[in-house]
């Protein structure tokens, strides 16, 4: 994941002696001294061999999807780890227009909520519960909408670059004013290595975002300016946008057993698919907290008191930076 590599180097830039482990099927450039282990997570047998025995001062989880995960970390690094950081997500909030959503906002654990959300509120359970019975030291870091250079995800930022460059239009939900905001990759990797280490974020959940917002017509308005290309805009009327997202309208037939959520097991029906790419229209979290008439902002108050982090990448630097790794990498 782009969020571990701009950790990774982060971490390594401040000095630290840094390990990671994944499978090993993509090559990415890391820095000098970093140690790799191999391993599948999912094959939970095999992952006590290469972590089995070892301590860490910090263990930062950035790809536990479901409560295996977090069960076979908490088994393994219960005794000799100094810390473990869990990388959640904002959709685990419910719907609100009192804004912004702190930490203490409600949860959405309603048939509304995503199988990704569901997993990654069962997981914080499980740590938090960890924590009070064993004093686990645990940190939940909940991201909303990580942006930036090595993103590979095609329905994010390259969509919006390549689409402008193609001529082709981007379709706006609703009037384009609803607020959104994104983290920049390596603002949110800083606020981590912040945050490795003090005890004073055990067993608390922090959000982590960008600190400038957007309208969905500006977030086009921006990618039109980096670019250098004008956008066709095409604003969709909520009404329509109403009968796409509840299959009154197909948007896409899904093919059997179609999955486009690779964070998730589920297999998508046609309604699940237009839900799924119409969050991807202009980028925003899930449907079911961020519709295309309510705004949703994230409050990272928690981090500025507990840590000191602020935000120091705004939106238009994020787009800036983030396009320039699109064209000069092709």
């Amino acid at each position: 994941m782009f969020n571990g590599l701009a950790l990774v180097r982060e971490l390594c830039e401040h000095g630290h002696q840094v390990w990671i482990l994944n499978r090993g099927k993509t090559k990415a450039e890391l820095p000098e001294g970093v140690e790799r282990l191999y391993c599948d997570r999912t094959d939970h047998a095999a992952m006590r061999e290469p972590l089995g025995g070892r301590n860490f001062d910090c263990v930062f989880d950035v790809s536990a999807y479901r409560l295996e995960d977090v069960v076979l970390m908490g088994e393994i690094f219960r005794e000799g780890t100094g810390h473990y950081v869990f990388i959640s997500s904002t959709v685990i909030y419910a719907a609100s227009d009192h804004l912004p959503i702190s930490e203490d906002h409600p949860l959405d654990r309603s048939e509304r909520q995503n199988e990704y959300g569901l997993n990654k509120l069962a997981c914080e359970d499980y740590l938090f519960e960890l924590r009070r019975e064993h004093g686990f030291p645990a940190t939940v870091v909940a991201f909303s909408m990580v942006f930036g250079p090595h993103n590979i995800l095609p329905d994010r930022e390259q969509r919006m670059f390549a689409r402008l460059l193609a001529g082709r239009p981007i379709l706006i939900p609703g009037d384009g004013t609803t607020l959104a905001q994104v983290g920049y990759v390596e603002d949110q990797a800083r606020a981590l290595r912040m945050l490795m280490g003090k005890a004073a974020t055990f067993g608390r959940r922090y959000n982590l975002t960008g600190a400038d917002f957007f309208s969905a017509e500006g977030y086009v308005d921006t990618f039109s300016e980096v670019v250098g290309a004008s956008a066709d805009k095409l604003f969709i009327s909520p009404g329509h946008m109403d009968d796409v997202f509840d299959g009154r309208v197909p948007l896409i037939r899904a093919q059997p057993n179609a999955r486009v959520d690779i964070r998730t097991q589920r297999r998508m029906d046609s309604k699940a698919l237009n839900q799924f790419m119409l969050s991807c229209l202009v980028q925003r979290i899930a449907p079911h907290l961020h519709r295309w008439n309510r705004s949703v902002v994230f409050s990272v108050e928690r981090l500025r008191e507990d840590v000191g982090w602020t935000p120091e990448i705004d939106f238009p630097t994020a787009v800036e930076r983030t396009y320039r790794w699109f064209r000069d990498t092709g």
